[in-house]
């Protein structure tokens, strides 16, 4: 059991835009500057599921109210629910513990639908169904309360970020701003300075056309380390025609949803081209963002499964050559594919304590807000 009044052993549970599997981390943590990084698994999807989580992004169209389940996703979530909790089940086995070695888990769900200008965003994912199975409370549906106070309700993970920056190494403890950036289905990106106020937006997209044009055009989930990518080349119109989108210059930063962006028609370009070209944009989105901070950022860390993707990695490097040098998280001591599952359990303690989750740095909301709805078993 965790000890101590503020310390608590909690596991967090992602879900995110690729929409791939479950990631799942526990740590040890007070919420605030104390994080024990403990084991971490993750768990793909079956193509089938997978297609059933693409199909619930059309029927989400139809919502109007975060509580609706139109069609389907109402089964769909209890199934999601299930897989999480099974999840679960299993790394405590694993690992030889029990529920009651737990004190919370922080349940993100599947984002199905996210309309910040609407104030509507839409997680599937029972907690209270979750506590119940496995006799353990869960915090969940952390982004509303920040909605409703006028934040975008993303991106969530910053307040981790800037935790995981005070701990960073010596060597790399003094190469300040630092920007983390996770590259998951849509980039999103945390500027930390000591000197300044946490900002942090999403950038663009990251692997979700990548992982879109490959599925369609190979039948594959996704170009594994940018091998397809290699093969090809930048096509300079149809990557300025994504860049040129108004998205990139707007003075106010707005979060994504997976289908802000969408496909190349087929006959724009060919599989490899395609694949080249749409990494390069990810990478010049994740660049542009320096003309939203007040500093260009010394040191880049990308987390997510993006940094797998090599093509990605190389041209953001040449992107920002004249600022600062680029790592992946693990090159800080990090975990670049639990991070946000970390920060989901991290998130979880912090809402149990009633400390912040965003700020209007991160979110746009009006003060700093805490959220999370509590199930107990």
């Amino acid at each position: 059991m965790a000890t101590g009044s503020d310390l608590k052993r909690a596991i967090g549970l992602m879900s995110g835009t690729s929409m791939d599997g479950i990631d799942l981390a526990m740590l040890e943590t007070d919420g605030d500057s104390i994080v024990h990084r403990g084991a971490s698994s993750s768990t793909p999807y079956d193509a089938a599921f997978r297609k059933r989580l693409e199909a619930a992004l059309e029927t989400a169209k139809s919502i109007d109210a975060r509580s609706d389940r139109p069609d389907d996703l109402a089964g769909l979530e209890a199934d999601l629910t299930d897989r999480h909790a099974a999840t679960v089940e299993a790394f405590l086995a694993r690992e030889g513990l029990e529920a009651t070695d737990i004190d919370v888990i922080g349940f993100h769900g599947q984002t199905v639908l996210h309309r910040p200008l609407k104030a509507l965003t839409v997680q599937l994912g029972d907690g209270q169904r979750m506590a119940k199975r496995l006799g353990i409370d869960v915090v969940y549906d952390l982004r509303a309360h920040d909605m409703t106070l006028g934040g975008q309700g993303a991106p969530l993970v910053p307040a981790y970020h800037r935790a995981l920056a005070a701990g960073l190494p010596d060597d790399l403890a003094s190469e300040t701003p630092v920007a983390f950036v996770n590259i998951g289905g849509i980039s999103n990106i945390t500027y930390v300075d000591p000197q300044s106020e946490l900002l942090a937006f999403d950038s663009g997209p990251g692997n979700t056309l990548i992982d879109q044009w490959v599925a369609r055009h190979a039948g594959i989930p996704y170009d594994s380390g940018g091998a397809i990518a290699s093969e090809g080349r930048v096509l300079s119109g149809l990557a300025n025609r994504y860049l040129a989108s108004p998205f990139f210059t707007a003075k106010e930063r707005i979060s994504l949803d997976r289908n802000d962006f969408t496909l190349p028609a087929d006959d724009e370009a060919g599989l490899e081209d395609g694949a080249r070209t749409l990494a390069f944009v990810s990478a010049a989105a994740i660049a542009k963002a320096q003309a939203h901070f007040p500093a260009k950022p010394k040191l880049w860390i990308l987390t997510g499964g993006g940094r797998h993707n090599r093509i990605i990695v190389e041209d953001l490097t040449v992107a920002t050559r004249h600022s600062g040098r680029v790592i992946v998280a693990e090159e800080a001591g990090l975990n670049g594919d639990s991070m946000e599952a970390e920060a989901w359990a991290w998130l979880a303690v912090r809402s149990l304590h009633g400390l912040p989750l965003t700020y209007p740095g991160t979110t746009g909301v009006k003060e700093p807000a805490t959220g999370g709805v509590l199930a107990r078993p």
